[in-house]
């Protein structure tokens, strides 16, 4: 179970993209999509149909973040620095200290960069595995 931890846990999987939870989740509700296609490595690589997709589920799961954990706004990114693969980052951000499940998520970079974040952040499993069975509901409403 640790190692979901260290790569992300799995939400869910479309044609072309699987949804998964960020392991850290010191912005509250990270996801990220992680292309299906082997030889996807840049952004810019996406086809056609990948785009379509992207295009139709991003704004459902920024719908479905926003509706569990209200944050003030969003960042998105794909760097592909530490894993060169196609893969798109959704990052809720919060002005103000956040509560879910009795603990505090702190946005101590709110108004800018997302990055660099606290990378020694956890939240206990139980948590973790909430925020991802949330979204996963959520998503399941929809698709």
């Amino acid at each position: 179970m640790k190692n979901l931890i260290k790569t992300g846990t799995k939400i869910l999987e479309f044609e072309n993209w699987i949804l998964y939870l960020h392991p850290n989740q010191c912005y509250l509700g990270r996801t990220y999509l992680w292309a299906k296609r082997h030889d996807a490595v840049d952004f810019v690589d996406m086809n056609s149909e990948e785009w379509k997709e992207f295009r139709k589920i991003t704004p459902h799961i920024k719908q479905i973040i926003q509706k569990l954990f209200s944050p003030d706004m969003f960042n998105y990114a794909s760097l592909g620095n530490i894993a060169p693969h196609l893969h798109v980052h959704i990052i809720p951000r919060y002005k103000n200290i956040h509560y879910f499940e009795g603990l505090a998520f702190n946005d101590k970079r709110w108004g800018k960069n997302y990055s660099p974040y606290n990378r020694k952040f956890s939240i206990p499993l139980k948590v973790h595995n909430t925020i991802a069975q949330l979204i996963e509901e959520n998503i399941h409403d929809i698709f």
